[in-house]
């Protein structure tokens, strides 16, 4: 689906299709497309999986970014998200809506964020994940660099201003936390100006692989990295980039991994939009190959 601007995709398997999320773009909150082979995607024109949006979050421009749906154990779904706040368009949170079928529309979960973080700069591109003992968490960025001192995605100017990828333990419900949030992962030298677009998955061996985007989306070095751990709180350790733009994409990123730990999406620059790309990948210990 090179030709649509498709940005921050998440995707989700329901029966035999295929159902990818992503950022806003063309007047619609939540842009939805599916697919029956993975391969070939159908945009939904002009339909909106967010249609309505809480109060806190800035009706004019909400910058609804980065969409990521779950199916819970109860057949119902949910649907993380981002926005900008109504009294700091600068300011982002994250938020969840939830629907009785996958393609929505979705609903507000209540009128406040879910989580806001913003002492530290705000939080954004939160993403679920149900661990082998049905065990749910959300993996998410702090978004420092909206905090920070201008150059590449204002952080890449000194001091650099911490961007940690957080991992929240929540209840059945994908939304209700079960103690603090931990740091997994934060930004460092070999980053760029940050870390961020976390998705997790644990592989058939048992350990877990975190994927997630470093340097900045308006350069080159844009990238889809992994770090690996043997327990869900770490320590991950970084085990290279497994998409760059020298692997056929430009400015590659904002990759999300199904359940099944096969299927990826991620997003490239592509025209004047950043297009929705599919992979098939393998994990073995702690390699991704595509």
């Amino acid at each position: 689906m090179n030709s649509a601007n498709f940005p921050d995709p998440s995707i989700v398997k329901v029966n035999s299709t295929w159902y990818a999320f992503a950022t806003t773009s063309g007047g619609v909150h939540i842009q939805v497309a599916t697919s029956s082979d993975f391969n070939n995607w159908t945009l939904k024109s002009g339909y909106d999986a967010l249609p309505n949006l809480p109060s806190w979050v800035d009706q004019s421009s909400p910058n609804t970014w980065a969409p990521d749906v779950n199916q819970l154990d109860d057949g119902s779904f949910v649907m993380y998200y981002t926005a900008s706040t109504a009294n700091d368009s600068a300011m982002h949170c994250t938020a969840a809506a939830t629907a009785s079928s996958v393609a929505g529309p979705y609903e507000p979960m209540g009128d406040e964020p879910w989580e806001c973080s913003k002492p530290m700069g705000g939080a954004i591109d939160p993403s679920g994940f149900r661990d082998n003992d049905g065990t749910r968490y959300v993996v998410f960025k702090i978004d420092g660099n909206s905090i920070g001192n201008g150059g590449d995605c204002n952080n890449g100017v000194a001091p650099i201003v911490p961007t940690p990828i957080m991992l929240q333990k929540v209840q059945s419900d994908g939304v209700t936390k079960v103690g603090p949030a931990f740091t997994i992962l934060t930004n460092e030298p070999v980053d760029g100006p940050l870390v961020e677009a976390p998705s997790l998955i644990r592989s058939s061996g048992g350990n877990y692989t975190l994927f997630y985007s470093s340097n900045c989306f308006t350069t080159a070095a844009y990238d889809v990295a992994y770090a690996t751990a043997t327990n869900i709180m770490g320590p991950y350790t970084r085990a290279g980039s497994l998409f760059t733009s020298n692997t056929g994409m430009d400015s590659p990123g904002s990759a999300d991994i199904d359940a099944d730990g096969t299927h990826l999406v991620l997003h490239a620059n592509a025209g004047t939009g950043r297009a929705l790309y599919t992979a098939t990948i393998n994990i073995s210990e702690n390699k991704v190959t595509a």
